[in-house]
């Protein structure tokens, strides 16, 4: 921004902070008129200068601030143009006019901020004579240590912008030959003053407060900012003060407090990155010394660590500068750091072989690994005299860290390994060997790195395998296979060919000959020890260093004759295969012109290129080969296979791909006649294995499309004739399915994108006469057909897109996801296509008549193609788009109200309440008065929730629009239902204010409001569990829906299905948390029998509701009571009682009886309620046993409340139903447990309550017609004629007598069920 465009916005803008500004400009501006000036930057200089000199006094020192406040911001703006020269002239008395200013105690942030930016541009002006004179003079220096006195203001505004202002400077220093700012000496020392008593005062208030503890001290860090700041700006640091202020760093950088520690090894890290410049990088060597010296304790492990790292940073810095020389000195700082594992302090030894893998992998330039010199070679001695003495018993204690640095020391020598690291590789292996070494992990990794770096083979001569002659003094190392598959790589081919395949031939020829024996561990072994051994061979062949040489003839046809037979060795060997084409074309693929040897691993881009022709000749005899393993491999199998196949049809030589494309076409074209033969319903019925192979045809298409992309232009003849032939027979979904996928499969190449360019009008054809016939199983490949097609289609032949659109809108609502995804792309991508413009051929398209006018394509006629396909007659075309659509589809929404479909209306309906939301007032207003008649018409359908939904758009309107219009607009006959959404909404705003009320008077009580809040929670997560987007919750969903539905005035005779449902809902909640309540639903004939398996029928979880009868009377009613029981401890009825009503006393219903009493002997008269009843009955001591000859046996004992003495009786199943009436006579004697009392004039009956889960009913005894005993374990009462009590199962005692019941199953005896 130029000083005019500056200018211009003050006086354009004037905010209220600087209206003083814009009439001091306005009166300069006049004055330079009045003059006859130019209005120039020195004009203005001299101008605001003058100004600057009137607002401050020389007599008294005071100073107008709101007059210096507005000129120092406009001096600030214009001294940047004021030329250099005059600034450095007028450098005094400029000087001399802001002195007061800076100087002044009272000045305002503004103010010192302005004049420090006019300060700052006559300091850069100055040159190296102004920079000469002494701080004593007025001058530069004098300037600058009043820069430093406001760097350490308290105000952070005043702060930052002073150490700005100290940074431009001393990044731009005036022509000169010293490296440093001639200010530079003097901004380090007073910093680092600055910094010294900021810690010295940090020191004495903590031994004042007498605990070490750092605590968090602004000054320490606004000091450790300046001096970062000066490093940053002055190149690193100045020479003179780099040792003070390293031993000032690392002192900081021991201290606990986090922030200190950070920020002091920012400032080393600054100090280095300003000293990797060639200019400063002269400063490094002193820096450098100066660490040196400056080196802790042995054990200070506080100290060391820091110190270390900075050690470790020097250096890779100084690698930067110059690599061949820091490489010389490496040996000394490796036995500096090295002497450090030997602590006893863990973070030392870890900071140290931390220390040692930097130096490894930053200090050793690739220079001395590719041509080392004489020089170079004895520091790798020295160096590799230090590693090995690191596996001593010295640094026993540390060899874990030591294992890492070495691991690095074999990443950094790669070849140049061998042999200077032999003596570590044989350690490492011995300690490896030895089953009581516990880093075996470790170990593992050095010898993996070891392999990578020297190669499998003088590892292999260090550390044999010995696995074919395996003796005492030679062990077997089958541990390093696992290694050497992880690790082995750019090495010799022929070393595989020469040691591991003889191996393998040996071991394999001992499972030979078990024969047909059954495998024993040893056979395991054996065969694990082969599959391992070729798991190695994709290592060796990834980038080897002698391909031309080992792989030849033979090898390829001991790899053929491999595939063929060892099925399980097929991953490995593809793989393989792979890596020998992948490996060197990844070379070939590298940018520049120049080989870096170390990146490529020693294979120059013209050795790459050699072993690619190499291959290049074995390609065609391996295709073949592969192509058979491939038609005799499952479907899950074959990914390797034709991930191999694709690598060497990418090298084969045109000849040999053509004659290769020929056969596989005739192959194809044999096995789609043979499977012509078989109808496809034989194919059907056909049982479907996993083992079964898939008919050839497809296994000769899935070849043909991965060759498709590699064959020259003049074959795609062939391929689009073959594919036209496929794509249209529907009797094998699959091989269509394929054929599809060679459309995009030929656009990944260049010359298959040209040839889909030029064929375009005939894909086009194509695809349209094959719509009809294309299956679902192929849906998803047809449209990424299509998607290239339209890709690829000209401007001309726009006629495509709405010919095609039906079938893409349709696979919208396709099951399969990626059918849906591939429909909703190819949507957007034909947009884009319609919008690049061009001319749609109407004519052209099948449904449009001959006369049809063209039209220029655009997205708004591609917009009208998409609403035309909305009065298609398919309805699941038609119910998609209005969800898909936006805003130019609103104008449709009245047609398709009035649609007899509901389908479509549904989707309508969900667009509307989008539209209703989120689209401008503007748009929407003005459609209400034909929206709100149609949209009411389907207010009175009940059908799919139409009412329930209309009800929530109308809502949504009465939000946004307001009750007034919405009632403008709707007919008379339904604005019913507008009041009933206007007093639904009214309550619930009543009932809310009243809850925020409450939560108010009750803001103290923390439960209440939890339990307050769980509910909310509860309705939010089911009201969100309801939708699987937040679009559906928007479009079928309403806030406030179970409200609404539920809170229905009851004048309003309207109501619709999901108030109803709300309503039940939330009288089952409220039947929930009163309790699981279980109700028993009775007839009036026969009592329920719970041994039936239909009485879970009669079991409810709801109050049944009992319906009113004409024949019921007022005395009928009357008769029915309600009294309260008690129930004791272990929850039994307590009847007789005339204590108070507790917390459990319950209702329980008497029907027909009156006020029946309940003290005396009735049923519950022993205090034992009727809760067990059947239990007892059934396991109880007066329960029915089986006697001799299946006897029924009952027990007459009396308890010690009274009655007669024991005596038994004995019922015989066989006897006939008079003996079982007497024995019922003699079964129910009055005075026993559980015998009731006479009830109006009737003999007792069994004591039992009704519905609820029933006592333990008497035995009883009584006429026939009454049932007898009836009592019965159930509890059952009041039973009329021929009602039966509950029988009882054989188990010893218990009460409830059986007489005139059934006798039923018992639970551990036989079947004696009998009537009597």
């Amino acid at each position: 921004m130029s000083l005019a465009e500056k200018l211009d916005k003050i006086r354009v803008q004037q905010p209220t902070n600087q209206e003083q500004t814009g009439v001091i400009l306005r009166a300069v501006e006049d004055t330079l008129r009045e003059q006859q000036s130019s209005f120039t930057p020195t004009a203005y200089f001299a101008a605001l200068l003058a100004l600057l000199s009137q607002s401050s006094s020389s007599s008294n020192g005071a100073v107008n601030k709101d007059l210096a406040t507005s000129v120092t911001y406009l001096l600030d703006l214009v001294t940047p143009y004021t030329p250099t020269p005059l600034l450095r002239s007028k450098f005094p008395h400029i000087l001399t006019h802001l002195a007061p200013v800076l100087t002044h105690p009272e000045a305002e942030s503004r103010l010192l901020r302005s004049s420090l930016g006019c300060l700052e541009s006559l300091l850069v002006a100055q040159d190296a004579a102004a920079w000469a004179l002494p701080p004593t003079q007025i001058g530069p220096r004098r300037a600058v240590a009043g820069l430093l006195d406001l760097a350490k203001d308290q105000r952070p505004k005043v702060r930052k912008r002073a150490q700005d202002c100290i940074s431009t400077v001393l990044k731009s220093p005036p022509p000169s030959p010293s490296l440093d700012h001639p200010a530079a000496d003097m901004c380090a020392e007073a910093s680092l003053r600055r910094l010294d008593e900021v810690m010295s005062a940090s020191g004495k208030n903590k031994k004042h407060r007498g605990h070490a503890q750092d605590q968090h001290d602004p000054n320490t860090m606004h000091a450790l900012k300046l001096v970062k700041l000066v490093a940053a700006a002055s190149g690193g640091w100045p020479s003179k003060k780099i040792e003070h202020l390293c031993e000032i760093l690392l002192r900081i950088s021991k201290s606990s407090n986090e922030y200190l520690t950070m920020t002091a090894f920012e400032i080393f890290e600054v100090m280095f990155e300003g000293m990797a410049d060639e200019v400063s990088s002269a400063k490094l060597p002193r820096l450098m010394e100066v660490i040196s010296e400056l080196r802790p304790s042995q054990n200070d492990a506080q100290l060391l660590p820091p110190w270390i790292a900075v050690l470790s940073r020097a250096y890779d810095v100084s690698a930067q500068v110059d690599a061949e020389e820091t490489f010389q000195r490496l040996p000394e700082a490796f036995n500096l750091v090295s002497g450090f594992l030997t602590s006893a302090s863990h973070n030392i030894r870890v900071s140290a072989s931390e220390c040692l893998i930097s130096f490894m992998t930053n200090c050793v330039p690739g220079s001395v690994i590719i041509e080392p010199s004489i020089y170079d070679e004895k520091v790798f001695e020295k160096l590799t005299s230090a590693s090995t003495n690191l596996l001593s018993v010295r640094y026993q204690s540390a060899w874990m860290e030591v294992f890492r640095v070495l691991g690095a020391m074999f990443d950094s020598f790669k070849w140049r390994s061998d042999p200077l690291l032999s003596d570590v590789v044989k350690t490492v292996g011995e300690l490896r060997s030895n089953d009581s070494f516990s880093g075996k992990k470790e170990a593992d990794e050095v010898l993996g790195k070891a392999i990578g770096a020297m190669g499998p083979e003088s590892v292999l001569q260090l550390l044999p395998l010995n696995l074919a002659q395996s003796r005492p003094g030679n062990p077997g190392r089958a541990w390093l296979l696992p290694i050497l598959r992880n690790f082995v790589g750019n090495t010799h081919l022929a070393h595989f060919r020469s040691e591991f395949v003889p191996l393998s031939e040996t071991i394999f020829q001992r499972t030979l000959e078990s024969g047909g024996a059954e495998k024993t561990m040893e056979l395991k072994i054996f065969e694990t020890l082969v599959q391992q051994i070729w798991a190695l061979l994709p290592g060796y062949c990834d980038l080897p260093l002698d391909l031309t040489q080992a792989f030849d003839q033979t090898f390829a046809e001991m790899i053929s004759n491999i595939l063929y037979k060892q099925v399980d060795l097929r991953a490995d060997i593809c793989r393989a295969l792979q890596n020998l084409v992948d490996s060197n074309n990844a070379i070939l693929a590298l940018e520049g012109t120049e080989d870096d040897l170390i990146l490529q691993n020693r294979v120059s881009k013209a050795a790459a290129l050699t072993n690619i022709s190499h291959l290049a000749g074995f390609a065609g005899n391996l295709l073949a080969v592969l192509f058979n393993v491939y038609s005799q491999t499952l479907p899950q199998y074959r990914g390797f296979i034709l991930r191999c196949i694709n690598a060497y049809l990418s090298i084969t030589l045109d000849q040999e791909l053509m004659s290769t494309f020929t056969k596989v076409t005739t192959m194809l074209e044999a096995s789609l006649q043979e499977s012509g033969l078989q109808t496809q319903a034989e194919k059907q019925k056909q049982k479907k294995t996993e083992d079964k192979m898939p008919p050839m045809s497809h296994t000769y298409m899935d070849l043909i499309i991965t060759i498709s992309i590699y064959l020259p232009r003049e074959s795609f003849a062939t391929l689009f004739n073959m594919a036209s032939l496929i794509i249209v027979r529907d009797d094998d979904p699959q091989l269509q399915k394929k054929a599809y996928k060679l459309i995009p499969r030929l656009a990944e190449s260049e010359l298959g994108k040209a040839a889909l360019q030029e064929r375009n009008i005939e894909l086009q054809s194509l695809l349209l006469s094959s719509a009809e016939k294309a299956s679902a199983p192929a849906k998803r490949d047809r449209l990424t057909a299509i998607s290239q097609v339209v890709e690829y289609l000209p401007s001309s032949d726009l006629h495509f897109i709405p010919s095609i659109l039906s079938e893409v809108v349709i696979s919208a609502k396709e099951v399969n996801d990626k059918a849906r995804t591939a429909a909703f792309d190819l949507l957007v991508l034909m947009g884009k296509k319609m919008q690049q413009g061009g001319t749609v051929v109407n004519s052209k398209v099948a449904h449009m008549p001959d006369d049809a006018p063209d039209v220029p394509a655009s997205l708004e006629e591609y917009f009208t193609m998409v609403s035309a396909g909305l009065a298609g007659s398919t309805p699941h075309m038609i119910k998609f788009l209005p969800e898909a659509l936006l805003a130019d589809l609103v104008s449709t929404l009245d047609l398709f109200l009035t649609s007899n479909n509901r389908e479509i209306v549904r989707s309508v309906l969900g667009f509307l309440k989008v539209c209703v939301i989120s689209l401008p007032i503007s748009l929407m207003q003005p459609r209400l008065q034909s929206l709100i008649p149609n949209l009411m018409i389907w207010s009175h359908e009940h059908k799919a929730h139409f009412k329930a939904k209309v009800k929530h758009i109308l809502e949504r309107m009465i939000r946004r629009f307001g009750v007034e219009v919405v009632e403008k607009w709707c007919p008379e006959e339904d604005r019913k239902l507008i009041a009933n959404v206007r007093k639904t909404r009214e309550r619930r705003k009543r009932k809310k204010d009243a809850g925020e009320a409450d939560g108010d008077d009750n803001n103290d009580d923390e439960e209440k409001q939890r339990q307050h809040a769980q509910p909310q929670q509860q309705q939010a997560a089911r009201q969100k569990g309801r939708f699987e987007s937040e679009f559906d919750q928007v479009a079928y969903g309403s806030d406030d829906s179970n409200e609404s539905g539920a809170s229905s005035d009851s004048d309003d005779d309207e109501d619709d299905e999901e108030a109803f449902v709300a309503g039940i809902m939330k009288r089952s909640k409220r039947a929930g948390k009163a309790g699981n309540q279980i109700f028993i639903t009775e007839d009036d004939d026969e009592p329920l029998d719970l041994l039936d398996k239909r009485s879970l029928g009669n079991i409810s979880s709801t109050r049944p509701l009992k319906p009113r009868t004409s024949s019921s009377t007022a005395t009928d009613r009357a008769r029915k009571s309600k009294s309260k029981a008690k129930t004791d401890a272990d929850g039994k009825l307590l009847f007789g009682g005339d204590g108070e009503d507790g917390e459990d006393s319950m209702m329980i219903d008497f029907e027909g009886r009156g006020n029946r009493p309940t003290n005396g002997a009735g049923a519950d008269a022993d205090g034992i309620g009727g809760i067990d009843a059947y239990v007892d009955a059934v396991s109880g001591k007066d329960a029915v046993q089986r006697g001799q000859r299946g006897r029924l046996k009952y027990s007459n004992r009396r308890d010690k409340r009274g009655g007669s003495g024991d005596r038994d009786m004995d019922v015989d199943v066989d006897d006939n139903n008079g003996k079982a009436d007497e024995a019922g006579a003699v079964v129910g004697a009055a005075q026993r447990r559980g015998g009731g009392q006479p009830v109006n004039g009737h003999r007792p009956r069994g004591g039992g309550i009704e519905i609820a889960r029933g006592g333990r009913g008497g035995r009883g005894r009584g006429e026939r017609r009454r049932g007898g005993g009836g009592g019965g374990g159930g509890g059952i009462a009041e039973t009329k004629n021929q009602r039966k009590g509950l029988g009882v199962g054989k188990t010893p005692g218990g009460s409830g007598g059986s007489s005139g019941g059934r006798i039923m199953k018992s639970p551990r005896g036989k079947t004696g069920r009998r009537r009597f």
